[in-house]
Formats: structure tokens, sequence, C-alpha cells
């Protein structure tokens, strides 16, 4: 009897010891996350957060963009959040972001190290390197890209051809079809004609699945490459030739054909717009000859109407993550070194006080008098010295991929089908999978 009371208090105080093992614990990490995300003086207001959850909890993943909007409309255009695995602020108006962008740029002119976007990227390459890495990839992937005729009519031609090749859709017959890949593969082949030196059919079943990986990355969340040590003093080795290459690869296909697939989705969707592109596309450039560079200046209508796809698509919608170097006050606030730095593009693009219709796709807005005008408030290629290095090659895509396919034809929806502006989130903001019909102009 004895020996099953002495097994059972045993027992007991074992549970217990167990119990109070785990309470412990669970409080110590409560305490830790509360010590690491204990704000420092004269700290940006922010959302309360949970502990480990920080400020997630308050969003609806598909309408993040409201939520921000209250928050700005509560605490003001520097609001500080917590994201769990780093303290963040996000800055809002224009006169802040391009101070955070332009005006002291040194103090926040690196990327940020988070999980997923350190495992994507990893810290090496361009597009979340720092410090010496990321000069060094910089200056030099600008120098290849000009030898390999960025700003030359040379590339002007490759992008020509491929719009040409583009013309492919004309195999829908004018029937519904979904022109995520094939868009993807025509933007794809003028960075590999830039780096590979040759472009792929799209046939190709190594380049589809490279396509179709790349497409898998873009909507990640969850990590695929490992976080890599600085191995060397020197950022030239094959390790970063590799991860450049990529990044490349990426940013210069995912933003610009998000941005046509936007495009293509606006013009099915506003008919009078479409009317109007093609109206100026037979005026300027007729059906003889393929839309050029040269075109652009004389299609203000038609270069407004793009310019307000990527108002509207807001691809970026907080751009690429900054990070404070070194501690620093921005407004009337102390930011201390290593916060994340979100400028909000979402709502500058869409600013009452700048935009006359902010919520409506309306390509006036970057009209004056029937001219062409450039916005202050529009930055879809972010500013300062990591503003996109691709600017310019996109540009020039977005221009001759649109006007191409608008001069040869016309894009309606589905019969008895209906159109929708539905958001995918992932590292951009596209369109939800659509078809549309691509009936060729006579």
């Amino acid at each position: 009897m004895l020996v099953v009371v002495g097994s059972l208090v045993a027992a007991l105080w074992g549970a217990l010891h167990l119990h109070t093992l785990l309470l412990g614990t669970v409080a110590f990490l409560f305490f830790a996350d509360f010590l690491k995300s204990k704000r420092p003086k004269n700290y940006p207001p922010g959302p309360w957060c949970l502990p480990f959850l920080g400020s997630f909890f308050h969003l609806d993943l598909e309408k993040t963009h409201l939520a921000l909007k209250q928050y700005v409309k509560k605490y003001g255009n520097i609001v500080s959040m917590d994201l769990a695995y780093s303290s963040a602020v996000l800055v809002t108006g224009l006169p802040l972001i391009k101070e955070v962008l332009t005006h002291t740029d040194q103090n926040y002119m690196n990327r940020p190290l988070s999980p997923i976007r350190n495992r994507v990227f990893s810290k090496r390459g361009l597009i979340m390197s720092n410090g010496q890495i990321w000069k060094e990839q910089r200056r030099f992937t600008l120098t290849t890209l000009r030898n390999f005729g960025l700003g030359k009519k040379s590339l002007e031609e490759r992008i020509q051809e491929e719009a040409y090749h583009l013309a492919i859709i004309a195999e829908e017959k004018g029937q519904p079809f979904n022109p995520h890949f094939k868009i993807n593969n025509a933007v794809s082949n003028i960075i590999c004609s830039i780096i590979f030196g040759e472009r792929f059919d799209y046939q190709d079943a190594e380049f589809q699945e490279l396509l179709r990986l790349l497409d898998e990355v873009t909507h990640l969340e969850t990590s695929l490459m490992c976080q890599h040590p600085d191995k060397t003093a020197s950022s030239f080795d094959e390790e970063n030739l590799i991860l450049s290459t990529l990044d490349l690869f990426f940013a210069g296909t995912e933003t610009t054909s998000t941005t046509l697939r936007w495009g293509l989705l606006y013009m099915a969707l506003y008919p009078e717009v479409q009317e109007k592109v093609h109206a100026e596309i037979d005026t300027v450039v007729g059906q003889g000859q393929q839309p050029s560079l040269v075109n652009r200046e004389s299609m203000p209508y038609t270069n407004a109407v793009i310019h307000e796809v990527q108002r509207m698509g807001n691809i970026v919608p907080l751009n690429v993550p900054r990070e404070v170097s070194v501690d620093t006050a921005l407004d009337e606030y102390h930011l201390p070194k290593g916060t994340m730095i979100l400028t909000n593009l979402t709502a500058l693009h869409r600013d009452p006080t700048e935009w006359a219709t902010p919520d409506t796709f309306n390509p006036e807005h970057f009209l004056k008098n029937g001219q062409f005008k450039k916005r202050e408030s529009f930055l879809p290629f972010s500013l300062g010295k990591r503003a996109c290095l691709g600017e310019q090659l996109a540009r020039a895509e977005l221009f001759l991929f649109f006007s191409s396919l608008l001069q040869k034809f016309t894009f309606k929806p589905p019969e008895n089908k209906k159109l929708s502006l539905k958001v995918r989130m992932g590292l951009t903001l596209s369109p939800e999978s659509y078809s549309i019909c691509a009936i060729p102009r006579a």
C-alpha cells in the first residue's frame, strides 16, 4: 500500500514539476519577447501587438491597405509596427518618403535581413545585399547592362523582336486564354537575351520549367534558400554571380510581366480607354510598322495609360524595405539602428490630395492639355541610390510590349464572364488568374 501511495505522490510531483517547468519557460519567452519589443523613448506610436505575433493579428492580408490607411489616420504619417521578427516603421506622405529615400538615404541605405527575404534572396547578390558587396555588385551590373545595350538601339530592337513573337496569341483565335505565361515568356526572354545572349522558344520545356519555378518563388510564403555567410572580402565570386543573375532575372521579369497583365486586364475592363489607345496608335504608328521608342513622345495618351496601370496596379505597395543603419531622427521621432523602414507607396499612389480620382482608373491623371505630365507622387521604381536598377529597361519594355499588343489586338472579357480586379498576394501584388479574349484588329 505504501509503495502504491509513494508511486502516486512521485507521479504527481513529477507532473507538477513538468507543469511548472513549462509555465516557467512560457513566462520567460513572453518576458524576452516583451523586452525585445519594448519601444525606446520618443519612438513612433502604433497599434498594440501580441507576443510573437506582433501587429499581424490586426491585418486582413487581402485588405492590408485598408488597415494601414486606418493606422495612418489614427497615429499619423510615421507609424510603428511589430512584424514578429522585426520592428518596423511605416512612413507615409511624399515629403517624408523623399527624406527617407533621397535626402538622408545614407541613414536608410541598407536592406533588412528579415527571415523570408533573406532566405529567398540571401544577403548577397543585388536586391538584399548591403555595404561593400552591394556597391561592387551595383557598379558592376550597371556597367555590364550598358555594355549589353541598355539605353541603345540594339536593346530596343530586341524588345521589338520579342513583341513580334508575342503576337503568337493570335493563335488563340479570339477564344478565352490566360495571358500569364505568354507575357512571362516574352519579358523573360529580354533578360535572357541580355544575360545569356539568346532568347528561348516559348515551347522550350526547360524554359517553361524555369518560369514555373520563378512564379512559385514570387508567391512564396516559406523559405527556399539558406543564408550564406560572407566568405571573402571581395564580392566577385561564383555565388554572387549566380545570385546577382537570379536577382536580375527575377526583378527584370516579375515586375514588368505583372504590370503588363494588369494593363491587359484594365483594357478589357475599360473599353473606352482602349479605343483611345487604338486611335492614337493608328494615327502615330499605323499598322505597317512596329511601335518604336521614338513614338513615345507623340503618344501621350498611351504613355498616360501605362503610368495609370502602374499607379493602380501598385505591385510593390510598401516598396522594397530599407533599414536604419545608424540611430537617427525622422521628423520628431527617434529611430534606433536596425529598425525596418516601409515607405507607403499605396497611400502615395492613392492620395486624394494628389489624384483627382484616386481609387478609379483614370489616365487623365497623367495628362495636361493633351500632353503627358510627370507626377512627383508617382514612385513605382522608388527613389535614390537603391531605386530600381532596371527602370530604363522596364519603361522601354512596358511601352513597346503594351503598344505592340494594342496595335494588333482588342482585348475583351470572355462572353458572359465578369473580370475581377482582385489581388493575388505575394512578393508583388498581381491580378488573380484571369482569361481574356484577344480579337485581331483588321
